[in-house]
């Protein structure tokens, strides 16, 4: 898949702020656990928190529905923190390698181009989550856009699911073997 420039994320920032009303969102990342029948010898690397074991498929999606990036699988255990760091695609986001444009200012305030996604990342510049659940107060509780615009890549994941019935199946194959 190409690798948007800056002009491409500027129209999925504004297809965000149409659908979602969230300024300044240029992707929703999420992960997709995938199926696999236990290996020989495998352990528990594949085996993850649903109880089951899987791969991760790890995504950015516009507000279209569309995988923007796809960028790398790991074993059902990891963390979806531990896959975005250890891939490509999250440290180009954390280092700034993305090709973002320059920062608008609404209302003469510094707005940074975000990527949103679930409570299992950790919030940097370029990367917004919502407010931990625990110990929420009624001001962050309304605090629901970041949501609306997160469940995109949800979506999209259901999408693929859907037309590609294998991915709501177990893959009876090695995952070394394989292409993502």
């Amino acid at each position: 898949m190409p690798t948007p420039k800056a002009e491409d994320w500027l129209r999925i920032a504004e297809g965000f702020y149409q659908s979602a009303q969230f300024l300044n969102c240029i992707e929703a990342l999420g992960g997709k656990h995938i199926c696999v029948k236990k290996l020989p010898h495998s352990g528990s690397r594949y085996f993850n928190y649903k109880q089951y074991f899987s791969v991760v498929l790890m995504a950015l999606a516009d507000s279209n529905y569309k995988f923007v990036i796809v960028g790398y699988w790991a074993y059902g255990s990891t963390s979806d923190a531990h896959i975005l760091c250890a891939s490509r695609m999250g440290q180009r986001l954390q280092t700034n390698q993305l090709a973002l444009p320059v920062p608008r200012r609404p209302a003469g305030l510094p707005a940074l181009f975000v990527s949103v996604a679930d409570e299992g990342f950790t919030l940097s510049p370029h990367l917004m989550r919502p407010f931990p659940r625990r110990f929420l107060d009624d001001r962050k509780r309304i605090y629901y856009r970041l949501t609306c615009a997160r469940r995109y890549v949800e979506c999209a994941f259901g999408i693929l699911s859907i037309k590609w019935k294998v991915f709501m199946s177990f893959i009876q194959m090695n995952p070394d073997n394989a292409n993502w």
